[in-house]
């Protein structure tokens, strides 16, 4: 009864130690006898004690591996230091045990190797300016190589692409100097367009004074037209009103004398005088003398 026991406990034991249960994301690779037999999925599975044996565990999540900087060179014969990042996913549990040994150090060495290929075609500022470019052809290359590993490459990034110190000298003087050519085009800028506003502020102010002593004399021509206007005015009303009044020949003499005088203003050494007013002033000197004796 004892030995039943002890016999019933070790076979709960064994089959316990062989039920396994396969998480999300994962599959586990299953060998019989030293051979290929099977690939565990997600769920609950017994192997068979002494025969079935799990040889790997696998994540089928996209997995990020950063490898060091590798060493490359340009076209234009420049050393720098280049390092990437790789972003996989195991696709084929089986290929990715069975296609390759040590799988990610194989993606590694693939990887520099590819990375020297493309920038060897590069010169150094095409490598600094065509990032996009290089994770495409990395990409596809990776992928279609890494293919019968049961591997896919869904994206390869550049991290950093550190040239040689006397190579970043030159970029960072190269840079101070194009910052200066834009610092000085700015400002030459600013300078021209502030000279054009000056001027354009002189133009407008010259234009306003010129319209305001054009105004000005077209005011003073306005006034004294109408001065000469109210003057003719009153003229010709005067003479109407002594039309009306049948004015007398001494009177008439009186107003040509007036304006004479007028006409003289003081600084005239010589007058002709219309025969008309000779003759009326005559009649009335003849009458001054009468009016004496």
């Amino acid at each position: 009864m004892g030995l039943f026991l002890v016999i019933v406990v070790i076979a709960l034991v064994v089959i316990i130690r062989n039920i396994k249960i396969i998480p999300q994301a994962h599959a586990a690779i299953v060998e019989r006898l030293g051979a290929y037999q099977s690939t565990w999925n997600v769920g609950f599975h017994i192997k068979i004690p002494f025969i079935d044996r799990i040889v790997k565990t696998v994540s089928l999540k996209e997995q990020v591996v950063d490898f060091a900087p590798q060493p490359v060179i340009t076209k234009d014969n420049v050393t720098m230091q280049i390092d990437t990042v790789i972003f996989f996913q195991i696709t084929d549990p089986k290929l990715f045990v069975y296609g390759v040994d040590h799988p990610i150090s194989a993606i590694e060495n693939l990887t520099a190797t590819t990375l020297r290929n493309i920038i060897g075609d590069l010169e150094l500022d095409e490598t600094l300016t065509s990032r996009d470019t290089v994770n495409t052809k990395m990409r596809a290359i990776l992928d279609e190589a890494t293919d019968p590993w049961g591997i896919k490459v869904n994206r390869v990034e550049l991290k950093n692409i550190i040239p040689p110190r006397e190579i970043q000298d030159a970029m960072e003087k190269q840079m101070k100097a194009e910052r200066e050519r834009r610092e000085l085009i700015l400002k030459a800028e600013g300078e021209k367009k502030s000279a054009i506003l000056v001027a354009e502020g002189e133009k407008e102010a010259a234009i306003l004074r010129a319209d305001a002593v054009k105004e000005a004399h077209i005011r003073e021509a306005q006034g004294e037209a109408e001065a000469i206007l109210s003057i003719q005015t009153a003229t010709a009303e005067g003479l109407k009103r002594l039309n009306e009044v049948s004015p007398t020949a001494a009177v008439v003499a009186l107003r040509g004398f007036e304006a004479l005088e007028k006409v003289a203003d003081g600084q005239a050494t010589k007058i002709i005088i219309p025969s008309e007013i000779q003759g009326v002033a005559g009649l009335a000197a003849s009458i001054k003398e009468l009016i004496k004796e």
